[in-house]
C-alpha cells in the first residue's frame, strides 16, 4: 500500500445515528468494527458483535492451562506483505510493550531479535532429518507451475489439483513443502493453488527453510485478538455472546436487497432485532472451525457435522433467498474432503522435548525460535506435521512447559504404529504414533508421564479450498444490496487467496467502506506476481538455484548494466566486460 492510501475520509453525515450488526466475532468482524470507528468515525456503542460462542476470535484461538493441557486448534502463517493486517495493527496498542507502541511494533521487535528459520523441515525413517535442499522438480514439472501461473482463471473453473498436475509433481518435495505448509489436499481447488502461487511468489526462495514465515511472541489469540478486542471494548463496542443468528428478514426485489430484521436465539431464548435500511448487517458466511470436536488423552474427539445454528446453517438459509448469496453446499457438504485433525501437546522435559532439540538444533525451553515452523514426517501415513513455535505460547505458561502443535493432513489412513485411522485415536494414541515416527518409543513411559495431548477434530477446516466455480462465493456486497455484506473466508475477493489473516480483514473492511459509501478501499493486494525481480527469483528457486535455460545468455547481455543484479548466479564468470555505448576507449 502507499502512504496516500492511509488517509482518513470524511465521516458520513448521519453516522452517529446508524448502527452496525456483525454476525460472528472472528477477525473479519473485529476489523470491520475497527475501521467503522477509525475511518467512518462511528460511535463504538453503535456497533454490536453477535457471537454464537463465549469468546471472540473465531478460528484464531488459544486456551487451557499447564495442568489440564493447552489447546490451539491451529495457526496461520504470516509474512511482511499482509497489507490489510499491518495497516490495522499499527493502530492497535501493543499487548505488552506499553503506551506508545503498537501490535506491529511488538511483532517487529520480536522478529528483529529472533528471526525465524528452520533447521529441519522434513524428517523420515523414525527420527532422521531428510534432505530438503531440492524441490525435486524436473523441467516438465517446473513448466506445469509456470503454465498454471500464466493461465486465465476462467479456464480453471471446477478443476481439482490432481486433474492438472502430473503424478510426478504431486510426489515432489516442492508439493510436500507446499501442501503441508498451506494444508492442501490433492482433490482441492486448482484456482486456489493458482491464487496462492500469485500471492506468495516472492516467498518461493524461502520455502525450504521457512525463513519467509514470521511468528508472534505468543499464540495468535493473545498476540492479536485480545489487544484488538480490548481496544474495541474501550471504544464502546458491544460484544453479545451466546447469540445464535438463525435468519435475516429481507425485502428482495430485482433492484434492491434490504435486511429488515435479525432473528436469533440469545442464550437459548428467541429474539428479534429490527434493522433500519440505513443500518449495516455484515454476516460471516461459513466457518473453518465450526463444529470442532475435542478429545483428551483417553477420549477420541467426536466428529460433529451439524450444529443448531452457526455460520453454515445461516448461510444455507440466506442462500435460499437469492442466488447472489452464493452456494454454501459446495464447501460444506462432504466432511470427508474438508476435515483434518490437529493436536496440542503440553510437555515437560522428556525424550520428546530432547528429540525436538536434536532435530531443530535449538533448546525448546530457551524462549526463542525452536523448529522455525512445521516439521513434516514424510513417511507418515497420516502425513503428520508438528511445530514448536517460540515459547511460551501462553503468557501464563510455566517455564518448564513447552507447547507443541501438530496435525495430520491424511488422517483417514491407518497409522504406521497404532494401526488405526487418526479419528479413531485418543490423544495418547496420537502421541504414541508421533513418538514412533520420532524413534523414541523406547522412552515411552518418560514421554507419557510428562505430556498431555488434546486432539481436536475440525470437520470444515479446509472447506474454503474446495473445488469451486464463479458465483459459489458471494461478493462482499452482493449486487443490489443496500445494507447487507458478507465477510470471512468464503467471500469472493478477486486476486486474493483464502485462509490468511490478511484476506479475512479485507472482507470486513470492504463491507464497511462500500455500505457506508466511503471513498476508501482496503489496502491494495500484493502485486509481486507482476514484478520481474520476484518472478526471476521464484523461477530460479524452482530450479534449485541453478541457472535457467537461456539465463546465461540473458545475463551476459545484462552484465555490467543496471539489471545485472537480476542474475546473480548466472554463468558469466571470466567473461570479458561488455563495452557500453559511449564508454571511453
Amino acid at each position: 500500500m502507499t502512504y496516500y492510501d492511509r488517509f482518513r475520509p470524511l465521516a458520513p453525515e448521519d453516522v452517529d445515528t446508524r448502527k452496525v450488526y456483525l454476525v460472528g466475532g472472528g477477525l473479519a468482524a473485529l476489523a470491520a468494527a475497527f475501521v467503522a470507528i477509525r475511518d467512518a468515525k462511528m460511535p463504538g456503542e453503535n456497533i454490536t458483535i453477535l457471537e454464537m460462542n463465549q469468546v471472540a476470535g473465531g478460528g484464531i484461538d488459544g486456551a487451557g492451562n499447564a495442568e489440564t493441557g493447552y489447546v490451539l486448534r491451529g495457526g496461520r502463517k504470516m509474512e511482511t506483505d499482509y497489507n490489510c493486517f499491518w495497516d490495522l495493527f499499527q493502530d492497535v496498542p501493543a499487548f505488552e510493550m506499553g503506551e506508545g507502541y503498537s501490535v506491529l511494533d511488538e511483532f517487529h521487535h520480536i522478529d528483529d531479535i529472533d528471526p525465524n528459520y528452520s533447521n529441519c523441515r522434513l524428517m523420515h525413517n523414525q527420527g532422521e532429518p531428510q534432505d530438503n535442499s531440492s524441490f525435486g522438480l524436473d523441467r516438465a514439472q517446473q513448466m506445469e507451475i509456470i503454465k498454471l501461473f500464466m493461465a486465465d482463471e476462467n479456464a480453471l473453473q471446477g478443476l481439482a489439483i490432481d486433474q492438472y498436475f502430473s503424478p510426478g509433481f504431486l510426489q515432489s518435495n516442492f508439493w510436500m513443502f507446499w501442501r503441508t505448509m498451506f494444508a492442501f489436499h490433492d482433490w482441492e481447488s486448482l484456482i486456489e493453488v493458482k491464487r496462492y502461487m500469485h500471492r506468495f511468489v516472492h516467498c518461493f526462495p524461502g520455502f525450504k527453510d521457512m525463513s519467509v514465515v514470521k511468528f508472534c511472541k505468543y499464540n495468535q489469540y493473545d498476540a492479536f485478538i485480545k489487544p484488538l478486542r480490548d481496544l474495541l471494548l474501550s471504544k464502546g463496542v458491544r460484544f453479545e455472546y451466546g447469540a445464535n443468528v438463525l435468519d435475516l428478514d429481507m425485502d428482495i426485489t430485482p433492484q434492491r436487497k434490504v435486511v429488515t430484521a435479525i432473528r436469533l436465539e440469545q442464550n437459548g431464548e428467541p429474539r428479534t432485532i429490527e434493522v433500519d435500511e440505513r443500518d449495516l448487517v455484515l454476516v460471516t458466511n461459513g466457518s473453518l472451525t465450526e463444529s470442532t470436536g475435542y478429545g483428551d488423552m483417553a477420549t477420541v474427539p467426536p466428529t460433529i457435522t451439524e450444529e443448531h445454528g452457526g455460520c453454515w446453517n445461516l448461510w444455507r438459509t440466506l442462500a435460499a433467498k437469492d442466488p447472489s448469496f452464493g452456494r454454501p453446499d459446495v464447501f460444506c457438504s462432504d466432511v470427508a474432503k474438508t476435515s483434518w485433525e490437529s493436536f496440542t501437546i503440553t510437555a515437560r522435559k522428556s525424550a520428546l522435548t530432547d528429540k525436538i532439540e536434536q532435530l531443530s538444533g535449538r533448546d525448546p525451553f530457551a524462549r526463542k525460535t525452536t523448529t522455525g515452523g512445521i516439521i513434516t514426517v514424510t513417511d507418515s501415513s497420516w502425513l503428520l506435521s508438528f511445530t514448536v513455535n517460540r515459547q511460551p505460547q501462553f503468557p501464563d505458561q510455566p517455564e518448564d512447559v513447552v507447547v507443541i502443535w501438530g496435525y495430520g493432513l491424511l488422517m483417514d489412513t491407518v497409522g504406521d504404529h497404532v494401526e488405526k485411522t487418526m479419528p479413531e485415536c485418543t490423544g495418547e494414541e496420537i502421541l504414541r504414533e508421533l513418538c514412533y515416527h520420532l524413534g523414541i518409543l523406547d522412552s515411552w513411559d518418560d514421554v507419557l508421564a510428562n505430556s498431555i495431548n488434546i486432539p481436536t477434530m475440525l470437520p470444515y477446516i479446509t472447506s474454503f479450498f474446495q473445488v469451486r466455480r464463479n458465483g459459489d462465493r458471494p461478493e462482499a456486497v452482493p449486487e443490489g444490496s443496500v445494507n447487507l455484506a458478507f465477510m470471512g473466508e468464503f467471500v469472493e475477493t478477486a486476486q486474493d487467496c483464502s485462509f490468511t489473516l490478511d484476506s479475512a480483514i479485507r472482507t470486513g473492511e470492504e463491507g464497511i467502506y462500500q455500505l457506508l459509501g466511503l471513498p476508501k478501499k482496503a489496502p491494495e493486494f500484493v502485486t509481486k506476481q507482476y514484478d520481474i525481480r520476484y518472478l526471476a527469483a521464484a523461477a530460479r528457486a524452482l530450479n534449485d538455484d541453478k541457472p535457467l535455460p537461456l539465463e546465461p545468455v540473458v545475463a551476459r547481455v545484462a552484465q555490467h548494466s543496471y539489471y545485472a543484479d537480476l542474475f546473480p548466479q548466472a554463468a558469466t564468470d571470466g567473461a570479458a566486460p561488455r563495452q557500453l555505448a559511449g564508454q571511453a576507449r
